[in-house]
Parts: structure tokens; sequence; C-alpha cells
């Protein structure tokens, strides 16, 4: 057994800026759990277009709203207490809430290393 905090990470390469906010990988790879947990914070007014090629992602929304839009242009408004499922490394776009941080606790698997970071200056989307 161990417990970590927002904290303990914040003192290690496991505390990532991605560009539009930061991501505290609280359980990765090195773990053994296989799979790995973050706190997500998206910023607001941030948009970003991402896709997990090896990975699937799910993000429970603990706090703030934001929304995610899939490649067919079909928006979905993101809220406390939603969850939104990525069963398909489904390209799309995240966004920040206009006036508030969008808050998440993502799931991926397999887990990821832990000091993964975005390129969101690749126009075809930020992917790993």
């Amino acid at each position: 057994m161990f417990v970590r905090s927002l904290q303990d990470i914040e003192a290690t390469d496991h505390f990532v800026e991605w560009g539009s906010g930061t991501s505290h990988r609280l359980l990765t790879e090195r773990d053994g759990m296989g799979f790995t947990v973050c706190h997500t914070v998206v910023r607001a007014g941030t948009v970003s277009l991402l896709e997990y090629r090896n990975h699937l992602e799910a993000c429970y929304c603990i706090a703030g709203h934001g929304e995610v839009e899939d490649m067919q242009g079909k928006v979905f408004p993101i809220n406390k207490g939603d969850i939104y499922v990525l069963d398909q490394h489904d390209r799309h776009f995240l966004r920040g809430g206009k006036d508030e941080d969008l808050i998440l606790v993502s799931i991926f698997n397999p887990p990821l290393k832990g000091t993964e970071r975005h390129n969101l200056n690749d126009p075809s989307g930020s992917a790993y």
C-alpha cells in the first residue's frame, strides 16, 4: 500500500504542464497497477486538439466545466459528475470552460510512463 498527494507529485517529473493546463500523474506504469490515474486541469478558455494513439482514456469531471468535441463536430458539454470516454483512440477537441477551469480525474490504459507531454503546435493534434 502507498499514499501520494498532489504536493508529492509536484516535486517530481510526473507533474506536467501540458500546454492548456496541468497533469499530476498520481499512478503510472512503474507502480505496476496496469493503468494510470491523473489529476488534470484544463485551463479556462483553452482549446486543444488531442489524440491518444497508444492509450484509452476515461475522464471524470470533479469540478468546473468544459466540453469535448468529436471529429464529426458533435459537442459534449462536460460538468461536475460527468464522465467522457475515449474508447476508440478518439481524436477530439478538449475545451476548458469560458470562465472556469475543467478539473478531471483521467484514467489511462495501458498506463503512462508519467512524463509524456503534448505538442499543441502540431496542426494534426497532439498524440502519444
